[in-house]
């Protein structure tokens, strides 16, 4: 049984320019102990998906129009603040993509580790701060009895990332949504960061929902595989056969984006073009302007392909172009 289940979930917003169509009907599920990821370029909608679930988009201008989002028998999308509240930073932890920006710059690194603790767990001001002590000192961050009473200015982004772990964890989650949490690291804190990721989940059996562009770190640390663009999953796998046997022609041109996969000297490989205009209706495929690696003579142009089991637990969109 799935610990989360998201089914149909659209997520618009309406601007002057007209409606942006940021999640367009994007479905998947979340087992216990088990990595999902979600990956494609920026503006595709990852992080969008995941706010819409913590109720964390503005509204307005944004408007969840349609879907489900199961976690426990609780619809977080219809349940109204209050119960998302008890669930939210409790239940679902999240390490947001840039802690300097998530972090109140005015607090102390002690008041805003200390506090899911106080505001979901009821612990007085002593206790919490023991534990935020030992919540730091958990995440690598040596002498945390000191380092604590820091603000966040004086934490450089590796250790900054490492309070986010923290406070997303110190309540022990059930899920925890990690949102780009390696960008912008030097590639030895990226690697330690990862590391203390699955040691935490292999501790709890935290479920984690990775949301990343990097294919490098989905095929290190994720079960599954969710290819997003445009809005929509066009194609969805385990990390194994994704990587084995890509079928979407845009998941194919993420891969042979990988600088790793060229030679020596050779002219690296790039998308052409630019993602599509969410904010206007996209009549056929939406990769289709892209395509160099399929047929796109094949791709529709009046009809949104849907996603499709095309072999045994392996799903994509049903465009013949990018198929081919």
């Amino acid at each position: 049984m799935s610990l989360l289940a998201v089914n149909g979930l659209k997520t618009y917003f309406h601007t002057r320019n007209g409606v942006v169509r940021a999640v367009d009907g994007v479905s998947f599920s979340l087992e216990k102990g088990k990595t999902v990821g979600i990956v494609g370029e920026s503006g595709s909608g990852k992080s969008v998906t995941c706010y819409s679930m913590m109720g964390l988009i503005p509204m307005p201008p944004g408007k969840i129009e349609a879907g489900t989002a199961t976690f426990d028998g609780i619809d977080l999308l219809s349940c109204g603040e209050k119960i998302l509240r008890t669930v939210r930073g409790k239940r679902i932890g999240m390490i947001f993509q840039d802690p300097m920006t998530s972090l109140n710059p005015y607090m102390r690194i002690s008041t805003q580790v200390a506090e899911p603790l106080r505001l979901h767990m009821g612990m007085n001001k002593s206790t919490a701060h023991q534990h935020a002590i030992e919540a730091l000192r958990e995440v690598g961050i040596p002498d945390p009895e000191k380092r604590i009473d820091s603000y966040p200015h004086e934490f450089s982004g590796g250790m900054r990332q490492r309070v986010m772990i923290a406070m997303a964890l110190i309540t022990k989650p059930e899920i925890l949504i990690a949102d780009e949490p390696t960008t912008a690291l030097d590639v030895t804190v990226q690697k330690q960061i990862l590391e203390l990721i699955k040691e935490r989940q292999r501790q709890l059996g935290t479920a984690v929902i990775f949301i990343t562009h990097d294919l490098a770190v989905i095929s290190e640390v994720c079960d599954e595989v969710n290819v997003m663009y445009a809005g929509r999953i066009v194609e969805r796998a385990t990390a194994a056969e994704l990587f084995a046997n890509p079928l979407h022609a845009y998941t194919r041109s993420l891969l042979k984006s990988i600088p790793a996969t060229h030679a020596k000297g050779e002219e690296l490989y790039t998308i052409p073009g630019l993602p599509p205009n969410i904010s206007q209706p996209i009549p056929g495929c939406a990769f289709r302007p892209r395509n160099t690696i399929g047929n796109p003579s094949l791709c529709p142009t009046d009809t949104r392909p849907q996603l499709k089991e095309i072999q045994p637990d392996h799903w994509a969109q049903n465009c013949p172009g990018c198929l081919s």
